[in-house]
């Protein structure tokens, strides 16, 4: 199929021309790459993406189309996606649409016939940074002007903007177990997983108060994962400090993990290119196992603060640069890790971290 010309410009001012797919038109965000050899749907529905373009490393992407059990969220979230081979046919049976359509009624732009091996290698090399891609416009200088409007990631409050605007319950209510979870971005797996073990979970605003989640009269809490700069996010520190005062069993997920580590006064900051893909060595230093995980973060707690806190332990660390991937409060019975244990997409070494919630909450 001939289709049009679309460009890539990144913040440095290297460009890519190939063609278009997805949404005739203009987007920007903060671009950076995904190594999963599968899964385009779910990262394109992870909330955790907000804002942010996709390069997808594996080189064919559509070729199974998409299907709604897939869906993280109501609609993808990304700003854009750069692929090497997009596929407009599709093999998979219970496939509802192609990709292509699905991007279209979304209105999400992407470009493909990139070589995304030289791009990933460029952002690897140089770090994430804004870039905007256009079907629209191909003079270089325009779309400088246009990328010169994209906010940059670093001190940006994404979460409040993802978040459901009223409460709403996953499970089955008469479930022994109820668990208030803070959305900051959740995917629909997380609440599978804890509905699959028991729990009635009550999906609140991010910006929701303790005193109005307590309520509720939850069993336990949730930090969901989300986008976004944790260090900007006062309120989510605020409620979880107050959580923590009345020691109900926590757990936090990837934001949820650096927000549980702020309240304990430890910082963030934002990493060179960050981590996402499903191939992740986690080692678990309570048990001395490790994990291939699912991620996606562009920003870490910092370990030398951790390493000065008393109260705190490091429960898991990434091996390939010893960043922390787990945390645990030593005298409140609350954890949280920086990777993604329902996966979707990815394996499941992880799922036991849910069962270690539930035990908390038990006991």
């Amino acid at each position: 199929m001939n289709r049009k010309k679309a460009t890539l410009l990144l913040a440095d001012g290297t460009a890519f021309t190939g063609s278009l797919v997805g949404s005739h038109g203009t987007n920007g965000g903060e671009i950076c790459f995904n190594t999963g050899m599968t899964g385009y749907q779910e990262i394109y529905t992870d909330p955790s993406y907000t804002g942010q373009i996709i390069v997808n490393t594996t080189p064919h992407i559509g070729n199974y189309g998409v299907v709604e059990e897939d869906q993280q969220s109501e609609r993808p979230l990304i700003s854009g996606i750069v692929v090497n081979d997009f596929s407009e046919i599709y093999s998979r049976l219970d496939a509802s649409e192609s990709l292509q359509e699905y991007l279209e009624r979304h209105g999400i732009t992407g470009i493909a016939d990139v070589d995304t091996r030289k791009l990933v290698r460029h952002i690897r090399s140089k770090g994430a940074m804004n870039a905007i891609i256009s079907s629209e416009f191909d003079d270089l200088d325009q779309l400088k002007a246009e990328l010169d409007k994209v906010p940059d990631m670093n001190g940006l409050e994404l979460s409040s903007t993802v978040s459901t605007s009223e409460p709403y319950y996953y499970g089955d209510e008469n479930a022994s177990i109820r668990v208030a979870c803070v959305d900051y971005g959740i995917k629909r797996n997380i609440l599978r997983c804890l509905a699959d073990r028991g729990v009635y979970c009550k999906v609140f605003p991010a910006k929701t108060t303790f005193s109005d989640m307590e309520t509720w009269n939850p069993d336990a809490y949730f930090l969901s994962n989300g986008p976004g700069d944790p260090a900007v996010m006062e309120y989510a520190v605020t409620t979880t400090k107050e959580i923590l005062k009345q020691d109900k069993p926590l757990f936090g997920i990837c934001l949820g993990h650096q927000i549980l580590a702020r309240a304990c006064d430890i910082s963030t900051y934002k990493m060179h290119h960050g981590h996402r893909g499903l191939n992740h060595p986690i080692k678990n230093l309570l048990t001395g196992k490790s994990e291939i995980t699912s991620q996606n973060h562009g920003f870490v707690v910092t370990r030398e603060d951790i390493d000065k806190n008393d109260q705190l332990e490091i429960t898991h660390l990434h091996l390939n640069d010893g960043t922390v991937a787990g945390i645990k409060l030593k005298h409140k019975r609350a954890f949280s890790v920086q990777y993604h244990p329902e996966s979707a997409p990815g394996p499941h070494d992880s799922r036991y971290l849910f069962e270690q919630f539930i035990s908390l909450i038990q006991n």
